[in-house]
């Protein structure tokens, strides 16, 4: 970078404080990379996992431990209880108050994590869709368990196709949305997907992606991370929020990969290999999800996450994008 290069961005930072974004599938390293930042960089990290918002749901979502979280301060995590719902229009209110609170610390905020479509809701907007309804939900529950949910999918593949054809006939909560948005509003939800989005996302961003070179090396430590949190007591966990919450298959914090996979075994709906077999699977089908949304994101710098010199190179990378510049002015 040439020293106008870099006395533009300072100038930028000025009219905006910087925030980074560090993204990658799961098991990328991204909380250690994170950690290691924080030891260079005066940030504070900002969760981006629709997950970690649960309280009490600590070891399938990989929470960070208590000596993480005295090291560096975090925020977005344990929001809500199990029973409760979370929406990408609340994490865009909640990250923002967090990222100005942050940056009138005169900190860095440090944006963490997997959940694609919250970072994409703060860097693109959100489309004008209808709030949550709990009378049509209640409604379209009351339905799937007097029809079952593939025929709620053919409902919707004949409301909205184009909805129904991204959408997998298992993925109950998705169908869920798409039929109450088509209800409220009379038309199909990826019609209204089309209209035009507002952003206002006052931060000059500094976007980190963390990309495995290999992917069967990625499917190695999601396997070892899994038979970790199994070791840490996983379906303990499990056992003991679905013992004190009133949960049932459809509750979103019981959908997140893992915990699903537990709550069956736990229903005897499946045996502990198969409980196994299916968290992996659905693990991996995450992360190349994840990769998928990363794809097409501008203005992004990848990294290998297999590198072992990875925080070295994401530490550079932060030097050369001017940051110790911009906090010294």
């Amino acid at each position: 970078m040439t020293e106008d290069n870099l006395k533009s961005r300072t100038h930028d930072f000025r009219t905006f404080p910087p925030a980074i974004f560090l993204m990658g599938p799961t098991a990328s390293g991204k909380s250690g990379v994170a950690l290691e930042i924080a030891r260079h960089l005066p940030v504070e990290i900002v969760s981006v996992d629709s997950a970690q918002v649960y309280q009490h749901m600590n070891i399938g979502t990989a929470k960070p431990d208590a000596k993480s979280m005295a090291a560096v301060p975090h925020h977005l995590i344990n929001l809500i209880e199990p029973h409760e719902r979370y929406s990408a229009a609340q994490f865009v209110i909640d990250a923002l108050v967090a990222m100005h609170g942050i940056t009138e610390r005169n900190n860095i905020p440090l944006l963490v994590g997997g959940t694609m479509l919250y970072f994409r809701a703060l860097l693109e907007g959100l489309s004008e869709l209808p709030s949550a309804n709990i009378g049509i939900r209640t409604l379209i529950e009351t339905r799937a368990q007097d029809v079952g949910w593939p025929e709620l999918h053919n409902e919707l593949l004949r409301l909205d196709p184009v909805s129904a054809e991204r959408i997998r006939p298992s993925d109950t909560q998705r169908i869920q949305r798409a039929l109450e948005v088509c209800y409220l509003t009379n038309e199909p939800m990826s019609e209204l997907l089309k209209q035009p989005r507002q952003a206002c996302l006052p931060f000059d961003v500094i976007r980190i992606a963390l990309i495995p070179s290999n992917r069967e090396v990625l499917h190695q430590r999601i396997a070892q991370r899994f038979e970790g949190m199994l070791e840490l007591g996983l379906i303990d966990e499990v056992r003991a929020i679905r013992g004190k919450f009133r949960l049932n298959d459809h509750s979103p914090s019981m959908r997140c990969v893992g915990y699903r996979q537990v709550s069956m075994y736990l229903d005897d709906q499946i045996n502990l290999r198969e409980m196994r077999e299916m968290a992996l699977a659905a693990t991996r089908q995450l992360g190349k999800r994840q990769l998928t949304w990363l794809r097409p994101m501008k203005e992004i710098k990848e990294f290998d996450c297999l590198s072992e010199k990875l925080s070295q190179q994401v530490h550079e990378h932060l030097l050369e994008a001017g940051l110790e510049t911009a906090m010294v002015s």
